[in-house]
């Protein structure tokens, strides 16, 4: 039975992974292609369109966190796995998801709003710390999911 609990650890650090990851990935990818069609015009707007862009790419950032922390507590990393009973593996699974979850949406989220911002900085580039503003927004509700996600991984006695 205790590999049954391991077993849904790592399924909540994979997902903590794989869902705020798929989020940056989209985002990161919107904001790009915004991106790309105002270096096209103007080479020189380079610099301030890739922090935008880049600015999505923190969610993955945030779940590879969270998969760090819960694979350390289960004692993948550098260690022995400890023997999880299916009730903590599922309460760590829990704890994860959020990160997974709010990643996935707001990593989609902030590349829409970048894109967005990186349309301010096409037209009006003396602008650009308000139009940071706007997927600087999104990404509240991403550090609040991580911040959930580390306390309720870290408060789940092993």
């Amino acid at each position: 039975m205790s590999e049954l609990g391991l077993v849904y650890a790592l399924l909540g650090a994979a997902l903590a992974v794989l869902l705020a990851g798929a989020g940056s990935s989209i985002g990161v990818g919107i904001a790009g292609q915004a991106a790309s069609g105002v270096v096209t015009e103007d080479p020189g707007k380079f610099a301030k369109v890739l922090i935008m862009q880049l600015l999505p790419g923190t969610q993955g950032i945030y779940g590879l966190l969270v998969g760090f922390i819960t694979l350390s507590k289960i004692g993948l990393l550098g260690g022995t796995p400890v023997a999880l009973d299916p009730k903590t593996g599922l309460l760590i699974l829990a704890a994860c998801l959020p990160i997974g979850v709010v990643g996935l949406i707001s990593g989609k989220s902030q590349g829409q709003t970048s894109a967005a911002a990186i349309g301010i900085i096409a037209k009006k580039p003396d602008q650009f710390g308000k139009a940071m503003l706007f997927p600087a927004m999104v990404e509240t509700y991403a550090i609040l999911a991580l911040l959930i996600s580390i306390l309720a991984v870290n408060a789940i006695p092993v």
